[in-house]
């Protein structure tokens, strides 16, 4: 559920990263550790997090934290909440390693689209 304003526009702010050179697998799984949480709270855990896909999600979640900021006047963090986060696959840059026997062997190096929403929490502005 989005919050809207006086006007009735909904308060949503999206941030995304496209072409970041980590497999959509591995950044899904990170993606899955903040999808509904409050933006400080996801913010910490992926300053922790071991996952090195943990880096290009946080400045993700970091930019549309800023999106909300300017776009909303939201300078309280605290009521913004992740509504929605998601990776999607980019394209795929094919390399070829040279084998025995005069044989290539294919590397695809995967891409990614990370998106992340961050919302209003009722109640608040």
């Amino acid at each position: 559920m989005t919050m809207t304003d006086t006007e009735g526009t909904t308060m949503d702010a999206m941030a995304r990263a496209r072409h970041i050179r980590v497999t959509p697998m591995k950044a899904r799984r990170v993606v899955d550790l903040i999808r509904g949480l409050n933006a400080a709270e996801a913010q910490a855990i992926l300053r922790f997090a071991p996952q090195a896909a943990s880096v290009p999600v946080g400045k993700v979640l970091d930019s549309a934290i800023a999106n909300a900021a300017h776009n909303y006047d939201h300078t309280d963090i605290d009521s913004l909440y992740i509504s929605e986060a998601y990776v999607d696959e980019g394209p795929t840059l094919k390399r070829f390693q040279p084998r025995a026997q005069g044989r290539a062997y294919r590397i695809r190096k995967r891409t990614s689209h990370i998106t992340v929403v961050v919302s209003s929490k009722e109640g608040t502005r």
